[in-house]
């Protein structure tokens, strides 16, 4: 038989990760926790801060709502991610890893397919966040070009932690397990700059806030949407992010290689 080339493979992966995204996407439609994750819950935290705690934040000029966005939008971002862990788990327990395994097709398909649907349903919740912010009073300064580079941020995030969740869910041997090994995901955006600045934390949470993964990430948002000092801040959101897309990258094939080995 005729070895296929390296472009015939990459295109029947393609293929076939794309036939993926479309069964992931359809279980998605199909399951109404989903549905409630990716549309109800994010605008209801985004209600909560900008009516319950919004009065409270003293967060300098501007109204509360302009500071706080970036922030929901990556805090709905972990938890978008988080549910990639979840699906990959029920997958590999319920055994249709297995049964995709006597077909012949990619098996980095699988993989794919999970983490591309968890970047469309996040851009999606990004969508409705951003619609329902400037309905209740969030006014954006950006022009086109910062709202693609905006956009282009959150995307990357969403990627990186869709394979490190990704990872986490092929280590999990349920898909109780994987929720609970993504709840970093949740936590981190909390003890950052998305909701308060960190300046007034205790000395040691400050120091925590300001270099951890998702503080430049949402500064660089916070820059790009309201026009506030970027700094450096870019670059580390970037290096961040492509950092952990690698770990998460390498870490899940290798994890899925190992679970599904003959």
């Amino acid at each position: 038989m005729t070895t296929p080339s390296p472009a015939l493979r990459t295109l029947r992966a393609a293929q076939d990760s794309a036939a993926m995204l479309d069964r992931n996407v359809r279980h998605t439609l199909r399951s109404p926790d989903t549905m409630i994750m990716i549309v109800a819950l994010p605008l209801l935290i985004l209600l909560m801060f900008v009516y319950v705690f919004g009065g409270a934040m003293d967060v300098g000029p501007g109204p509360y709502i302009d500071y706080v966005v970036p922030g929901i939008i990556l805090l709905c971002a972990g938890f978008g991610a988080a549910s990639t862990a979840v699906s990959i788990s029920t997958d590999l327990t319920d055994g249709i890893v297995d049964r995709f395994r006597t077909m012949d097709i990619a098996r980095s398909a699988v993989l794919t397919g999970h983490v591309v649907a968890s970047l469309i349903r996040n851009m999606i919740t990004t969508c409705l966040v951003i619609g329902l912010a400037v309905a209740l009073g969030f006014r954006p300064t950006a022009d086109p070009l910062r709202w693609l580079a905006a956009l282009g941020v959150i995307a990357i995030f969403v990627l990186a932690l869709s394979w490190l969740a990704a990872a986490l869910g092929l280590l999990a041997r349920n898909s109780e397990a994987a929720n609970g090994f993504t709840f970093a995901f949740m936590f981190l955006p909390y003890v950052s700059s998305a909701f308060v600045p960190p300046e007034s934390m205790p000395s040691r949470l400050h120091w925590f806030a300001e270099n951890q993964p998702v503080t430049p990430v949402i500064e660089t948002m916070r820059g790009l949407l309201m026009g506030a000092p970027i700094g450096d801040n870019a670059s580390l959101a970037v290096g961040w992010c492509v950092g952990i897309a690698v770990v998460g990258y390498i870490a899940a094939g290798r994890i899925f290689r190992r679970r599904t080995a003959d």
